[in-house]
C-alpha cells in the first residue's frame, strides 16, 4: 500500500470515528452523560449476601409495576351492579359489582390473567417482606448513621406506603374478604373523635360501603402511591451512589474507601441476572401456590362476613392490636370514645414511628456527629440489637394475635385464653427477648475476646514434659484479629455538675442528665465486653515476636474526649 493510500485510509477512519464522537459530544454537551458515567459507572460496590435484600425489594417492585400495568388493561374499577355470565359456573347469574366481575374475567377468561394476578399478589408480599428485612439489616448494622439518615427515612416511608398500597390493592376486587377488610377500616375511622364520621363519609362517598370507594382506591393504588414510591426509590438509589455503599469491617476496609467490584460491568451484570432470578422465583411460586382465590369468597355484601377473614401478613399486626384490646368505651363531652379501637389505631403508627425515628434518637444520645461508612457487627452493639429484636417480637406477637380465632379453632382452645395469652405476651415477651438477646451478644463478645487472646481450639491434645495435658490452640491470622478488634467501644457521657463555680445552673440541666442516663444504658457497665489490650495480648502470647505484637496494637482502647470523637474522620461522600 502506498503512502497516499495509507494516509487516505487513516483519514477515512478518523472521519468515521469523528462522526460517532460528534454524536457523543452533542449528547454529552446537553446531558452530561459522559462525565456522570465516568464518575458513577465505576463506583465500587462491596459484596455481601445481605445486600441482596435491597435488590429483592427493587426487583419485586419492578415486577409489581410490570404486572400491574397488564392488569389495569382488564380491570373495571366500578361498583355498578351487573349480572355475571362468565366462565365460572358457580357464580353465573349472581349480582355483583363490575370490579368483582372483571376480576373473575381476569382469572378465568383473560389469557394468562390468573398467573399475572398471582404474580402481582405474591410480588407484593415479597416486596413488603424484603423491605422489612432490608430495614432491619440496616438497623442492626448501624448503617443509618450519618450521612444516611435521610436515606433511612426514604426507606421507612417506602415501607409505610407499601403497607397501605397493599391494603388498597387487595381491596379492589370487591369480594367478601376485601369488603370485610374495608369494614374494619371504616370502623377504625369512625372511632376517631369528633371527625370520624365526616372522614368515613368523605372516603366512602356516603354511608358504608358507598358507591365510590373502589374507584377512589384504584386511583390511589395505580397512580398516586406508586408515583410517590417510584420517586422515593429513585432518590434512595441516587443517595446510595452519592454516599457510597457501606461495607462490613475487614482488612483493608476503612471509613475512607470501599472494597469491592465496580458497578459496570461486574455489579450490573450480577444485578441483571438477579432480576431474572427474582422474577422467576416469584413466577414459580405464583404458578404452584394459589393466593387470594376471590371466586371462593363471592361478591361483597354488607350483611355478610367471610369466615376466618384475615388481612395479608404485613397488616396482621394492626388487626392484632384491635383484637387483644379490651372493648373499653368512655363518654366525654357528649361523645362516646371507643377506646377498644381508638387506642390501637394510635399505637399502630407509633410502632412504625419509633423504628423510623431511632437513628435520630441514638445520634442525640451518643452525640456522635461523624460520618460512618463501616458497618457494626450486631454483637458489638448489644443494646441496639436487643431493641431491634424486641421490636420484632412485638410485631410477631401482634401478627399471631390477629389470627386468634384461627389459632383457637385449629388447636381447640378457648378464644379468650388465646386473647389473654397474647395480651400477657405483648408485655412480657419483648422484655425477655431484650434480656436474652443482650446476653447472647455479650456472650459472643466474650467468645471473640477469648479467640483473640487464646486462638481457635484445634481439638489436638498435647502432653507437656511435666505430664500435663493441654489442648493446642491455633492463633488467629492478622486479618481475623483485625476483624474482631477494629470496632470502637464508645464511653458513656458523663453528667456534668448541676451548677458551675458561680452557682449558675447548667444550660443542659435535666436534658443533659437524661442524655447521660440513656448513654449509660447504651454503653455503660454491663453493656459491652472490653476488647483485649496489647498488654493482655502480650501476656497471652509471650513467644510471639515484636512485629506480631505491633500488628495487634489496633486493639488498644484509647480514651478520647467526646469533643475529639465528634470530629468526622471520614472523607467527603465521593472520597
Amino acid at each position: 500500500m502506498t503512502t497516499y493510500e495509507k494516509a487516505t485510509s487513516r483519514r477515512s477512519a478518523a472521519e468515521e470515528a469523528s462522526s460517532g464522537q460528534r454524536v457523543a459530544d452533542w449528547v454529552d454537551g446537553r446531558l452530561g452523560i459522559h462525565s456522570l458515567g465516568r464518575k458513577y459507572l465505576r463506583k465500587v460496590f462491596p459484596d455481601h449476601w445481605s445486600f441482596l435484600l435491597g435488590e429483592i425489594c427493587l426487583w419485586s417492585f419492578v415486577v409489581l409495576i410490570l404486572t400491574g400495568v397488564y392488569l389495569t388493561l382488564f380491570f373495571h374499577p366500578s361498583m355498578n351492579e351487573v349480572t355475571y355470565h362468565g366462565s365460572y359456573v358457580p357464580l353465573k347469574g349472581v349480582r355483583m359489582s363490575e370490579a368483582y366481575a372483571s376480576t373473575l374475567d381476569i382469572s378465568f377468561d383473560v389469557r394468562g390473567g390468573l398467573l399475572i394476578r398471582q404474580i402481582h399478589h405474591w410480588a407484593a408480599l415479597i416486596f413488603v417482606a424484603g423491605m422489612l428485612m432490608h430495614m432491619m439489616r440496616h438497623f442492626f448494622t448501624g448503617s443509618f448513621r450519618k450521612p444516611r439518615e435521610i436515606n433511612w427515612l426514604f426507606g421507612w416511608t417506602l415501607l409505610f406506603l407499601g403497607l397501605f398500597e397493599g391494603l388498597f390493592g387487595y381491596s379492589l376486587p370487591d369480594d367478601l374478604l376485601s369488603g370485610t377488610g374495608l369494614r374494619f377500616l371504616d370502623g377504625a375511622i369512625l372511632s376517631v373523635p369528633v371527625i370520624g364520621t365526616y372522614l368515613s363519609f368523605f372516603l366512602f362517598g356516603g354511608e358504608f360501603p358507598g358507591d365510590d370507594i373502589v374507584a377512589r382506591l384504584y386511583s390511589l393504588h395505580i397512580l398516586v402511591i406508586p408515583g410517590i414510591m417510584a420517586a422515593l426509590v429513585v432518590a434512595h438509589l441516587i443517595l446510595v451512589f452519592y454516599h457510597k455503599h457501606t461495607q462490613f469491617p475487614g482488612p483493608g476496609k476503612t471509613e475512607r474507601n470501599v472494597v469491592g467490584a465496580p458497578f459496570m460491568p461486574v455489579y450490573m451484570a450480577k444485578a441483571g441476572g438477579f432480576f431474572f432470578l427474582v422474577f422467576g422465583v416469584i413466577t414459580l411460586i405464583a404458578a404452584i401456590a394459589t393466593i387470594n382465590p376471590v371466586w371462593a369468597y363471592g361478591p361483597y355484601r354488607a350483611d355478610q362476613v367471610s369466615t376466618g377473614a384475615q388481612p395479608d401478613w404485613y397488616l396482621g399486626f394492626a388487626e392484632g392490636l384491635v383484637r387483644i384490646m379490651p372493648g373499653w368505651e368512655i363518654n366525654m363531652a357528649g361523645h362516646t370514645l371507643v377506646l377498644g379501637v381508638l387506642i390501637p389505631i394510635v399505637v399502630f403508627p407509633l410502632l412504625l414511628v419509633f423504628i423510623g425515628a431511632y437513628p435520630f434518637l441514638e445520634s442525640w444520645i451518643t452525640g456522635d456527629k461523624r460520618e460512618h461508612h463501616l458497618l457494626d457487627r450486631p454483637r458489638n452493639r448489644p443494646v441496639r440489637t436487643s431493641i431491634g429484636t424486641a421490636w420484632i417480637s412485638v410485631y410477631l406477637i401482634l401478627l399471631a394475635a390477629g389470627g386468634n380465632d384461627i389459632v383457637a379453632t385449629r388447636f381447640h382452645l378457648s378464644i379468650n385464653t388465646v386473647t389473654w395469652a397474647a395480651r400477657i405476651a405483648l408485655f412480657v415477651v419483648p422484655v425477655l427477648v431484650f434480656i436474652a438477646t443482650r446476653r447472647i451478644c455479650l456472650g459472643l463478645q466474650r467468645r471473640d475476646r477469648d479467640l483473640v487472646l487464646h486462638g481457635r481450639e484445634t481439638g489436638v491434645i498435647k502432653r507437656l514434659p511435666h505430664g500435663e495435658f493441654v489442648e493446642v490452640h491455633q492463633p488467629l491470622s492478622p486479618a481475623e484479629l483485625h476483624t474482631l478488634t477494629q470496632h470502637e467501644q464508645p464511653r458513656p457521657l458523663e453528667t456534668g455538675p448541676a451548677h458551675d463555680a458561680n452557682g449558675v445552673p447548667s444550660p443542659n440541666g435535666s436534658k443533659g442528665r437524661l442524655r447521660a442516663l440513656l448513654s449509660r444504658g447504651l454503653y455503660g457497665d454491663g453493656s459491652q465486653v472490653a476488647k483485649p489490650t496489647a498488654e493482655e495480648y502480650r501476656e497471652a502470647h509471650p513467644e510471639e515476636e515484636a512485629e506480631v505484637v505491633e500488628e495487634v496494637e489496633v486493639v488498644e482502647v484509647v480514651e478520647e474526649p467526646r469533643e475529639a470523637r465528634a470530629v468526622s474522620e471520614a472523607g467527603p461522600p465521593d472520597g
